[in-house]
């Protein structure tokens, strides 16, 4: 079986990147080191992981990566300390 994940990658610049894939260890590495994959990461680099969701069918994967892109900035960011445990 398939697992796909939704993930939010902070940039060096501080913005903040959603997407989807199949192999979250190796779409990391791209998003770092790959010539190609997304345009938007290459030029703010490094980058790294500070969210991510599992999903079991890509329909789910790709539905809830949408709802995260909907997101404001502050919504991302809200999102990804609740994962983290931590409180204000």
């Amino acid at each position: 079986m398939m697992i796909y994940y939704v993930y939010i990658l902070e940039c060096a610049d501080k913005t903040l990147y959603t997407g989807y894939t199949n192999d979250l260890d190796k779409r990391l590495k791209n998003h770092n080191e790959s010539k190609t994959g997304a345009k938007y990461t290459k030029v703010r680099r490094p980058v790294v992981l500070e969210y991510s969701e599992k999903f079991s069918t890509l329909s789910e994967a790709l539905k809830r990566e949408i709802e995260i892109k909907n997101l404001t900035r502050k919504g991302k960011l809200e999102l990804i300390k609740k994962d983290s445990g931590i409180s204000n």
